[in-house]
């Protein structure tokens, strides 16, 4: 996507074809992926609470097992004959490894890491979130990749509180690795609220009603220079104490450049001045103090333990195995991208980072290998921001022809899609299990009742005949549902259009009106925007949380200013923060 165009964009395909093909180098601000974790867990049902329960749609959505074939050794030969450090990586990894499962997994991340870091812009960051069975192997892909002098957090998500682990400690967290591009990247200061116990210390108020408590402006040991020096007839030294300034407090009101000039005493003299000593009565000999006043809020920290996961009842809650809160990404999405900022979500699973990013006023590029995910996001988007979102759908079929290649290469991603165009919820595809119900789509329509009553659909990619529509209205029947559908490549046969009538109708007792039992749709047809005939106000996915544009709930933000540019939004970093250790 060429930088400056600010079209939203959903891929169906393979992330890596995807991005060699469309994504410009040095065109996206910030990324995040949630890639499977080779955590050899099946993700076998889509629409299933966590307790286990089904419900009433079940799908096979993605196989989180890996395992050593002809294509993952074929990935692994071309990371490792493009040379550098990532081929030098990789090489380490199979001699400690072995040609095994995890260096599969491994095989399959590195070449897109290796794209994700070409399409990043030098002031770009990357999260990627793992958990801990491959965490250790990612970061040092990510080192190769990125350079270990880019690596900024390691950033902990307590994801539960309950496991029941007999022999270990419980395992309860996930693993967030933030790196970035280059040495300066985009940070916007995000704060938090404080907690009440650390708020109810600061009790006394200024003048202007600002809350602040009194804090130690010395510190223990002895110092023989400027911060051991007498200062307003206080000396530190006879006391075994010296100096200690709110170095940050200075640089605030002077600018970091101006402080860093000043002796210690000066500094003393720049807080004075503006009011942050406070000085005891004198008739009790204490020593000044400093004046702390109680921030906006708390900066956030490498250890998150305030965003719980998204439980049954949450209203955002889509039940997609790996969703992760909206709360999570708008803190990741605020901490490091601007308004009008693209971000890039490679695994874009059910859509929750691409929904944060339109919702906080980002561009957004979403990819997913299943039209199952694609599906899930287009309907959320709507459902979250009606006629107000604006994106494009890039490698879905727009005609005939491409519904029938699809049809022919993945006849399971063919029917996920032609459900799609009904906004259908798709079924377990094994015929067997689901007595050859494709899709439902559920409704109710009568006033005073709690019925639920549904539209099943059945989808042919091959040759239809008049058995399939008998078929069909057998299943009706068994199900007790009210109206049929058949979707199909082909045209409808004339015995086909005649048992079909031979179904009658369904009466809707609240619209007053008659449906046919079983309808006849062609692909064609759905694509020219021919829908079904049903009761309107149908139910198939759970519907999305509608974004508020005023008053809607927001995590809080106070943006950080350079001292060069005291109106930008933004904090370019240049320089690593201080503290880090050398690796």
């Amino acid at each position: 996507m060429p930088d400056g165009n600010p079209t939203n964009l959903l891929y169906y395909g393979d992330n890596l074809d995807i991005l060699r093909r469309y994504v410009n180098d040095e065109t996206v601000d910030l990324i995040y992926l949630d890639p499977p974790f080779k955590s050899n867990q099946d993700y076998n049902v889509l629409f299933k609470e966590r307790n286990g329960k089904q419900s009433a749609a079940q799908i096979h959505a993605f196989e989180d097992t890996w395992q050593w074939d002809e294509a993952a050794a074929l990935a692994y030969k071309e990371i490792v004959e493009a040379g550098g450090k990532v081929s030098q990586a990789m090489q380490a990894f199979r001699t400690y490894l072995g040609a095994n499962d995890m260096l599969a997994y491994l095989a399959m991340m590195a070449p897109r890491l290796v794209e994700l870091r070409r399409v990043l812009k030098p002031t770009g960051s990357i999260y990627l979130h793992c958990d801990p069975t491959a965490s250790h192997y990612l970061k040092i892909l990510m080192d190769a990749v990125f350079g270990p002098e880019h690596f900024l957090n390691e950033i902990i998500w307590k994801r539960t509180s309950a496991h029941s682990a007999a022999v270990r400690w419980n395992d309860v967290h996930d693993v967030i690795l933030l790196y970035s591009r280059a040495d300066s990247y985009r940070w916007n200061r995000v704060l938090l609220a404080h907690s009440n116990e650390y708020a109810a210390r600061y009790r006394r108020k200024d003048e202007a009603g600002k809350l602040w408590t009194d804090d130690n402006l010395t510190g223990p040991g002895v110092r023989h220079g400027d911060s051991g020096a007498e200062w307003r007839g206080f000396n530190p030294t006879t006391r075994g104490l010296h100096w200690k300034v709110s170095a940050k407090t200075v640089e605030d009101i002077v600018g970091s450049e101006k402080a860093e000039s000043l002796s210690t005493t000066e500094k003393l003299d720049v807080l004075d001045a503006h009011g942050f000593i406070h000085w005891p009565r004198s008739s009790t000999g204490g020593y000044p103090r400093f004046k702390r006043y109680l921030s906006e809020g708390a900066p956030v920290q490498d250890v998150v333990t305030d965003i719980p996961p998204i439980n049954s009842q949450a209203q955002e809650r889509l039940g997609y195995p790996t969703q992760k809160p909206e709360a999570l990404l708008e803190r990741i999405i605020k901490a490091s991208s601007n308004e009008g900022d693209t971000m890039l979500d490679p695994f874009g699973g059910c859509g929750t980072a691409v929904i944060v990013a339109q919702r906080l006023g980002r561009r957004w590029i979403g990819i997913d290998i299943t039209h199952l995910a694609i599906n899930l996001m287009k309907r959320r988007l709507r459902d979250a921001f009606g006629k107000d979102v604006e994106f494009k759908v890039q490698g879905e079929p727009v005609d005939v022809a491409g519904a029938q290649e699809l049809a022919g290469k993945d006849p399971y991603q063919f029917q996920w899609w032609a459900l799609g165009l009904v906004d259908a919820r798709p079924v377990e595809g094994k015929k067997g299990a689901d007595k050859g119900i494709d899709g439902r789509i559920y409704f109710h329509d009568e006033a005073d009742s709690s019925e639920t009553k549904q539209v099943i659909l059945s989808v042919k990619a091959g040759h239809t005949g008049a058995a399939h529509v008998r078929d069909l209205r057998g299943v009706l029947d068994q199900e007790k549902a009210a109206i049929g559908v058949l979707i199909s490549l082909q045209e409808p046969t004339g015995p086909m259009r005649t048992d079909a009538a031979e179904a009658g109708f369904y009466h809707s007792p609240g619209w007053n009106q008659d449906y046919p039992r079983i309808q006849l749709r062609t692909i064609a047809e759905l694509l020219a925007g021919k829908g079904i005939d049903a009761p309107p106000q149908h139910v198939t996915f759970k519907q999305a949380p509608k974004h508020v544009k005023d008053g809607g709930v927001q995590l809080e933000i106070t943006p950080a200013t350079s001292d060069t540019n005291a109106a930008t939004e933004t904090l370019v970093v240049a320089d690593k923060p201080r503290g880090r250790k050398k690796r």
